[in-house]
């Protein structure tokens, strides 16, 4: 059985995707430095605690395992720290993802899915958002993702590596039989904040711009269930192994929702009522992102089975009322 190495895997995306290929029987390594993932998190396999950064323990875990295909979870995935501290961005999320690269390259495996992100497009020109569309990330997170993506076509010409990358909007629910979910500190997105605010553990969701061309004048997201990306990532890895050439997918719903019809339906499936305060409008923050997921439906196979706006908000608050 074929060996998956998970960098990051005791992160949010990653446990899941842990669970996931445990559950299609594949062997797992997980290397974590646990600046952001959760030691409990990692239910199975084997866990390394160590950063992506670490040549020579890259080095050792190469040679000593026969790795087939390697899955990067292991980035800084906050906006606004991006813009306060883009050293650190850069550092880990470009310096040291090459590392990886190079000891994988060098020790011959050839098969890398990569955790990208639609912040690679900015301001988008038209909606839906297709994987064509021009890149211009606003803040240091985007262009670190969009810089990873061009490294993995130049290592693609140099060396042989084959890649995918799957370009989340929004990440959101939580494993549907309630043992895993999100665990960020702090937390920055928006599911996990309001049903904070309807369990108690605080007193309200801010309300960043009711003024936008939006029907109820709140943005407008595409949120897609961390089980579908997962989905996505087995599909896109199992490709690689096929003899598939690097490719790059959008993973959404394809269907967006405003900020207030996110907060209605959470108040609906919770029963409880959720104090919301306005605050102005954040900077770069676009009116709609939505995605165009026919190539990831045509192309990669995918189709997403709970990313309806229900099902995400379900699974999380179960995941919230433990």
């Amino acid at each position: 059985m074929k060996t998956v190495l998970l960098a990051g895997g005791a992160g949010y995306i990653g446990s899941h995707m842990l669970k996931s290929l445990l559950a299609a029987g594949y062997h797992t390594i997980v290397l974590d430095d646990l600046s952001g993932g959760h030691r409990h998190s990692v239910r199975g396999g084997t866990f390394i605690e160590g950063s992506i950064g670490n040549t020579s323990l890259l080095s050792q875990i190469f040679r000593t395992n026969r790795i087939d295909g390697v899955m990067h979870f292991a980035s800084c995935i906050q906006v606004a720290e991006s813009v306060r501290k883009p050293a650190e961005y850069y550092t880990n999320n470009v310096s040291n993802t090459v590392s990886l690269l190079k000891t994988m390259t060098e020790n011959g495996v050839h098969h890398f899915v990569f955790s990208s992100s639609a912040a690679i497009y900015g301001t988008p020109l038209h909606t839906p958002i297709a994987e064509s569309h021009p890149k211009n990330p606003l803040n240091p997170y985007g262009r670190t993702k969009w810089m990873v993506e061009q490294i993995l076509a130049d290592f693609g010409h140099a060396y042989g590596l084959r890649s995918m990358s799957l370009r989340y909007f929004n990440a959101a629910g939580a494993d549907p039989e309630g043992g895993l979910g999100e665990q960020h500190e702090p937390e920055t997105h928006l599911i996990p904040l309001i049903l904070q605010a309807a369990s108690g553990r605080r007193d309200s969701v801010q309300l960043f711009g009711s003024d936008y061309g939006t029907p109820d004048g709140t943005c407008i997201r595409d949120y897609v269930h961390v089980s579908d990306l997962c989905l996505a990532h087995l599909l896109a890895l199992q490709q690689l192994w096929e003899g598939a050439s690097s490719n790059a997918f959008n993973l959404g719903a394809g269907t967006g929702y405003s900020v207030r019809q996110v907060i209605s339906a959470a108040e609906k499936i919770t029963g409880r009522s959720i104090n919301t305060i306005k605050r102005p409008r954040r900077a770069g923050d676009p009116e709609v992102l939505v995605a165009d997921i026919t190539r990831a439906r045509s192309e990669l196979g995918w189709n997403p089975a709970f990313s309806d706006l229900e099902t995400i908000l379900t699974h999380a608050w179960q995941w919230e009322q433990k």
